[in-house]
C-alpha cells in the first residue's frame, strides 16, 4: 500500500521521503502473528508461535530492550497499543527505563458511558470491544486528542527533552493503522467516493460477504488511516532534519503483520492462510555507520532480526537462545539466511526462501493436538479459564527456557474466544505452494513435488533449531509422511 513499494493507492509522501534516507528491504517477513507474540519476538530475537500462543513476557526470555538498559542505554516506550495492558500482555514494558502508555484505541476499556447508542454499520463490532470503541470515539473527535497524535506528541517530546544526549533508544508505537479504521476528515476527503451505505471502517475475520461499494469504502477509511500515520511519521522525519540527527541516529521503521482488504476474498488476519498481504511486511532502516540513503536491499529478513540489530549498534553481543541475526549484515551483504518461518501458533506453520512460499497445514485428524507452553498461564483474554488450567501438565525444558520446565495446556487462546474454531478453511486449504516470482498475488497454488520436497526439510530443520515441541510436528503430519521423528 506505500508508494516506496510501487503502490499507487495511497498517499504516502513520507514514506516515500523515508526510503530516500534509509535502506528499503523488499523480501522482509513477520515471524510470529498476530500482536503479542511479535512483540515478544521484538524482545527475544526469536519465534513465539512454534512452541507458545499469544501471552506475556516469560521469566527465562531474553529482553534486548532490558539488556540495552543494563548496559547504559537509555530506554523510552511510547505506546497506544492497548494489548499491552489488557490480560495476556503484561511485563513487556517493564523491561523499558520509562514508558508512557496512551489511552482509547479500538476496545480500550478507557471512558465510561452507561447508555450509549453504538452507531450504524455494516461489521463493526458488536460486542462490548465494538461498544467501547464508539465510546472512546467520542473523546477523539478533534484529531490533537485521537491517540495517534498523542502518541507522536509525546514521542516528539521525548526527542525535544533529549536531543543533546547519548545513548538512548526511543519505541515510538502507534496502533494504527489497525482496525478498525478511524481518522479524521480531511484525510478521507483525499480519496473521493460517492459511496451512500451505513458507516463500514471496521471489517471483521471472515470470507468478504459485502457489496464491491461496501468495500471500496472499507478500503477507503484504510487508505485515509495510512495517509494520517504518514502524516505523523513526517513529524518525525522533519525533526531528525532539523536537529541533523541522521549523522549519528540509526531510526527503523517497520510493522507487525498486514491486513487483508477483501484480498484471497478475505478481511483480516487471523483464520485464513498467511499470504502475502498479513506476513511479507515493508521495512525501512537508516543505519548511519553505512551508505544506507535511498537502497534496496533483497536479503531475506524478518522481525527476530531487529532485536541482534539494536544490541549490535551499541556494541552489545546478543545471546546464544536470539535466533535472529543482526541486520548490519544484509546491509553489508553479508546475509546467510536461507529460509524463514513464520505463523501463528495453531494454524498453518509457514516458511520462504524469498521466492517460494510453502504453508503446511495442520491435519485434522490431529485438531486436538496441541501444546501451549507458558510459564505464566495468561492469554488473550478470556482464554485461559478453570477449565484450561485443569489441562496443566508438567511439560519440558526448552533450549532456551534457562533449565526450567515449561508447563503445558491443552489448545491456543483462539479455542475459547473464537467458536468453530480452528475454522474447516484451515483444513480445506491444506497444503499450499506459491512462487512468488511469477505469482507475485499468490492466486495461483503450484504442484512440484521438488520444490515441495526442499521446503518441507527446511521447515523440519528449523524447527528442530528452535526446540519445537514433538505434538506439532505430529499435528502437522510431518510425523506421519515421514519427515520427522523423535529420534532426529
Amino acid at each position: 500500500m506505500l508508494s516506496a513499494y510501487g503502490s499507487e493507492n495511497v498517499i504516502s509522501p513520507n514514506f516515500q521521503r523515508l526510503a530516500e534516507k534509509c535502506t528499503t528491504f523488499d523480501n522482509f517477513y513477520a515471524g510470529s502473528l498476530p500482536c503479542m507474540p511479535a512483540r515478544r519476538e521484538l524482545h527475544t530475537g526469536r519465534y513465539n508461535f512454534l512452541h507458545r500462543s499469544w501471552g506475556p513476557f516469560e521469566g527465562y526470555d531474553d529482553s534486548s530492550v532490558k539488556m540495552l538498559s543494563d548496559h547504559g542505554i537509555y530506554t523510552h516506550l511510547v505506546t497506544d497499543h492497548w494489548h499491552y495492558w489488557e490480560e495476556g500482555g503484561g511485563v513487556y514494558w517493564n523491561q523499558y527505563d520509562t514508558y508512557e502508555f496512551v489511552r482509547g484505541q479500538e476496545g480500550d476499556h478507557w471512558k465510561g458511558i452507561v447508555d450509549h447508542e453504538t452507531p450504524p454499520h455494516i461489521d463493526g463490532r458488536t460486542d462490548f470491544c465494538g461498544r467501547q470503541e464508539y465510546i472512546n470515539r467520542e473523546y477523539m473527535k478533534e484529531e490533537q486528542n485521537q491517540s495517534i497524535a498523542v502518541t507522536f506528541s509525546k514521542g516528539l517530546e521525548f526527542m525535544e527533552k533529549n536531543k543533546d544526549s547519548d545513548n538512548w533508544f526511543l519505541q515510538i508505537e502507534s496502533f494504527d493503522p489497525h482496525e478498525p479504521f478511524f481518522t479524521q476528515e480531511r484525510y478521507k476527503e483525499m480519496y473521493p467516493n460517492d459511496y451512500d451505505g451505513p458507516q463500514f471502517d471496521w471489517p471483521g475475520y471472515h470470507p468478504v460477504r459485502e457489496s464491491e461499494d461496501a468495500i471500496r469504502e472499507c478500503r477507503r477509511n484504510y487508505f485515509a488511516l495510512v495517509t494520517q500515520c504518514d502524516f505523523y511519521l513526517g513529524k518525525v522525519l522533519d525533526f531528525m532534519d532539523e536537529h541533523d540527527m541522521w549523522k549519528d541516529t540509526m531510526l527503523i521503521v517497520n510493522t507487525d503483520h498486514g491486513f487483508l482488504l477483501s484480498e484471497h476474498g478475505w478481511w483480516g488476519k487471523l483464520l485464513m492462510p498467511y499470504w502475502n498481504e498479513i506476513s511479507h511486511t515493508p521495512f525501512f532502516i537508516h543505519d548511519p555507520r553505512r551508505e544506507s540513503e535511498g537502497k534496496r536491499n533483497s536479503s531475506l529478513c524478518q522481525t527476530i532480526d531487529i532485536a541482534p540489530t539494536l544490541l549490535d549498534y551499541f556494541g552489545i553481543e546478543k545471546t546464544e537462545d536470539m535466533m535472529g541475526i543482526n541486520l548490519g549484515k544484509a546491509l553489508d551483504g553479508e546475509n546467510d539466511r536461507e529460509y524463514a518461518l513464520f505463523g501463528q501458533f495453531g494454524l498453518h506453520v509457514n516458511i520462504t526462501d524469498g521466492r517460494y512460499v510453502y504453508m503446511r497445514a495442520p491435519r485434522k485428524k490431529y485438531e486436538n493436538v496441541l501444546s501451549n507452553y507458558m510459564l505464566i498461564p495468561h492469554s488473550y483474554p478470556g482464554a485461559v479459564d478453570v477449565d484450561t488450567l485443569k489441562t496443566r501438565k508438567e511439560g519440558r525444558e526448552f533450549t532456551f527456557s534457562k533449565g526450567i520446565k515449561v508447563p503445558s495446556y491443552e489448545g491456543g487462546w483462539y479455542v475459547k474466544t473464537l467458536k468453530g474454531f480452528p475454522p474447516k478453511e484451515v483444513y480445506e486449504n491444506g497444503d499450499l505452494l506459491y512462487d512468488t516470482l511469477s505469482d507475485p498475488g499468490q492466486n495461483h497454488p503450484i504442484h512440484d513435488e521438488a520444490v515441495e520436497k526442499r521446503m518441507i526439510e527446511a521447515m523440519v530443520k528449523l524447527m528442530m533449531e528452535n526446540d519445537t515441541p514433538e505434538d506439532m510436528y505430529q499435528r502437522l503430519g510431518l510425523l506421519d509422511d515421514g519427515y520427522y521423528s523423535p529420534l532426529k
